[in-house]
C-alpha cells in the first residue's frame, strides 16, 4: 500500500512539474520559425555555453539558466529554449516571477528543432 502511494505522489509531482506556470505561452518549433525575424522578440537560449556552441538558432542569444536575467527587457516578448524544454520552462518561471509579463517557451527545445 504505502509503495502505491509513493508511486502516486512521484507521478503528481512529476505532472505537475510538467505544467506551463501560468501566463507562460508554449509553442512548438514549427511555430518558432515563423517568428525567428521579429524584431519585437528577445530570443533567449538557457542552455550551458558549451551546448550553445555546438548548436545553435543564431539570433538566440545565450544566458545559461542560473544567471541574471534581470537585464532582458521587460517590454519586449521574451523567447525562451533549451535543449528538451524542461530548462526553459523553468527559466520562464524565473521570469514571471521577475515580473517579466510576456514570456514564451519553446516546447522540445533543440531536440525537436529542424532548422
Amino acid at each position: 500500500m504505502e509503495t502505491w502511494i509513493i508511486i502516486a505522489s512521484a507521478i503528481v509531482f512529476i505532472i505537475w512539474r510538467m505544467k506551463p506556470a501560468k501566463g507562460i505561452k508554449a509553442i512548438s518549433t514549427e511555430q518558432l520559425k515563423g517568428i525567428l525575424k521579429d524584431h519585437d522578440k528577445v530570443f533567449v537560449d538557457v542552455r550551458t555555453p558549451s551546448e550553445y556552441r555546438a548548436r545553435n538558432i543564431r539570433i538566440f542569444k545565450n544566458i545559461p539558466l542560473g544567471s541574471d536575467f534581470s537585464k532582458l527587457p521587460k517590454d519586449k516578448e521574451l523567447v525562451v529554449i533549451c535543449q528538451s524544454g524542461m530548462r526553459s520552462a523553468q527559466a520562464c518561471k524565473q521570469l514571471k516571477k521577475l515580473g517579466y509579463e510576456n514570456v514564451t517557451n519553446v516546447r522540445g527545445g533543440m531536440s525537436a528543432w529542424r532548422g
